[in-house]
């Protein structure tokens, strides 16, 4: 069971009733096994931006000859559960606000279109770049880590120097929901663009974020040509972590400074006593 969701887990909106789905129509598909083996990416540079769905769908214009869509089972726009891992004192969060450089992120994720699910853990590499490595696990174990998942878990962030209480305190925390679009583009990076964005925690309060969506550009080198898109409209990278804006939207106490810009746009949050406080910047 996913926290949150089971409060109950609320309706996903019909794909196409995004504009993204009408943009990614129109590209020629590619095979997931071939966008694997055309750019896996399991060591890259991601850079994320929001913007109005307007502007992303100018510039995403902008970049699409050449381009391909990944398109499974006939479906171009994708749904996504991610459930993140967390102590009680909220480590990996606070690690993330503080920019600190061994910073990490450990969660399931499940792709509801094909029922596959993987256990993840992302670190950070000497040359700051994101290291992912993951296994796959039963969507039926989401909501929490077996003990072969908390090995698996353990082994990567004891290596990467932190205590073996950090991973044995780990517990489902904050849960995310959305549609993304995956984009391989001339260039040989990949681009995803995320819509229907949807948080909760395990007390069920929601946060979902209105007419934005979240791009974000993966490549194992310098800027991407969508990245110079991007750029030259005006964009620049955003510090738009799901994992970070989505624990600081729904947890006001909780150090914000690192995502106060970003909680400026229109999140709108669903009724929690506990939540439905003033959200002050700290």
């Amino acid at each position: 069971m996913i926290a949150g969701f089971d409060k109950p887990a609320p309706a996903r909106p019909a794909p196409a009733a995004h504009p993204i789905e009408g943009f990614a129509a129109a590209l020629p598909p590619i095979a997931l096994d071939d966008l694997v083996s055309e750019a896996d990416l399991m060591t890259r540079m991601d850079r994320k931006y929001m913007l109005p769905v307007s502007d992303a769908l100018r510039t995403l214009e902008s970049v699409a000859p050449g381009a391909r869509v990944l398109e499974i089972a006939g479906r171009r726009r994708l749904a996504y559960d991610s459930v993140y891992f967390d102590t009680a004192e909220h480590t990996a969060y606070r690690l993330t606000a503080q920019r600190r450089r061994r910073r990490f992120k450990v969660r399931t994720r499940c792709y509801a279109d094909t029922e596959t699910c993987f256990l993840e853990a992302k670190t950070k590499d000497g040359r700051g770049r994101t290291v992912k490595q993951r296994i796959p696990y039963a969507v039926a174990d989401a909501g929490a880590l077996t003990p072969e998942g908390r090995a698996f878990v353990g082994h990567i962030l004891t290596t990467n120097g932190h205590p073996a209480e950090t991973v044995a305190g780990l517990t489902a925390g904050t849960t995310s929901r959305y549609r993304r679009t995956t984009l391989l583009l001339p260039d040989g990076s990949r681009a995803t663009i995320d819509t229907d964005l949807l948080w909760c925690d395990e007390s069920g309060a929601r946060a979902r974020l209105e007419r934005h969506v979240i791009v974000e550009s993966k490549s194992v080198g310098p800027r991407s040509e969508l990245d110079s898109a991007l750029w030259r409209a005006g964009h620049r990278p955003t510090s738009i972590s799901k994992f970070g804006t989505g624990t600081a939207a729904l947890h006001p106490d909780l150090p914000r400074n690192k995502w106060a810009r970003t909680l400026l746009a229109p999140f709108i949050y669903e009724p929690d006593t506990r939540h439905t406080q003033q959200r002050t910047t700290r």
